[in-house]
């Protein structure tokens, strides 16, 4: 009996031995788990698309002046219905006519050490606006508007506004391209380290940019070009991917 207590305390704590190399392997592996699952690989994705503006908005401003008020609102009523002439010549309904400001003019005078103004006149101006899907055919009337100033009218135009009212459909669509980007990048990144890309975890969308064609910049807070024609629109997407 003496000589197999022993063996017994051999045998015992041989098993205890084992399990505890066990339990300790399986800490381990759940350990290894948890930090190769805690890794992880973050990238910058884009997508970008051409467009062309799908609407324009087209002002311009004819002016008068005049001695008498009286004189320049009769002026100014006049060229502008040469305005609207102009445009329904031109298959042109859809405008629109602001309202008219006016403006005194004051002459300067140097007299016995003296300065004082004096009323010379007066000088009313009103705007027209166009808001249209016509696009090319509205941007033409700016080279068109050379028959006003052949009638006498005083007629300026601003630069006209393209703009692009569908970024909004194309978002989503976008996003889901620059983040389909971000993951390529990550496959190449990690596939260069033995690795590979397991799941995506987190996305973050960056600003929206819309800029005129082949333009380099840029801005933190977003840009919605509307002074050319043909645009490109940007996406970005920061997206975190699991490795394995």
């Amino acid at each position: 009996m003496d000589t197999q207590r022993p063996y017994l305390f051999g045998v015992v704590a041989g098993l205890f031995l084992a399990a505890g190399l066990v339990v300790s392997a399986l800490v381990l592996g759940r350990t290894w788990l948890r930090i190769n699952e805690g890794e992880s690989i973050s990238v910058t994705g884009s997508a970008r698309k051409a467009v062309r503006s799908d609407l324009i908005v087209w002002r311009g401003t004819a002016a008068v002046e005049a001695p008498a008020l009286l004189d320049a609102q009769t002026r100014l009523k006049v060229d502008m219905g040469r305005v609207e002439s102009f445009l329904s010549g031109r298959g042109v309904t859809n405008y629109t006519l602001g309202t008219f400001t006016i403006q005194e003019r004051r002459a300067t005078h140097h007299q016995d050490g003296e300065t004082t103004q004096k009323l010379v006149g007066y000088r009313l101006s009103q705007t027209v606006e166009i808001r249209s899907v016509e696009v090319e055919r509205i941007a033409r009337l700016d080279r068109e508007t050379v028959a006003l100033v052949e009638q006498g009218v005083v007629f300026t135009t601003d630069a006209p506004q393209y703009i692009y009212t569908k970024a909004g459909e194309d978002k989503v669509e976008m996003l889901a391209d620059a983040t389909k980007d971000a993951r390529s990048r990550a496959d190449q990144i990690a596939g260069q380290g033995g690795r590979a890309v397991r799941k995506l975890r987190a996305a973050k969308m960056g600003v929206f940019q819309i800029t005129p064609v082949y333009a380099i910049q840029a801005s933190w807070d977003g840009m919605n070009d509307t002074t050319s024609l043909d645009k490109t629109i940007t996406a970005v997407v920061t997206a975190t991917f699991s490795l394995q």
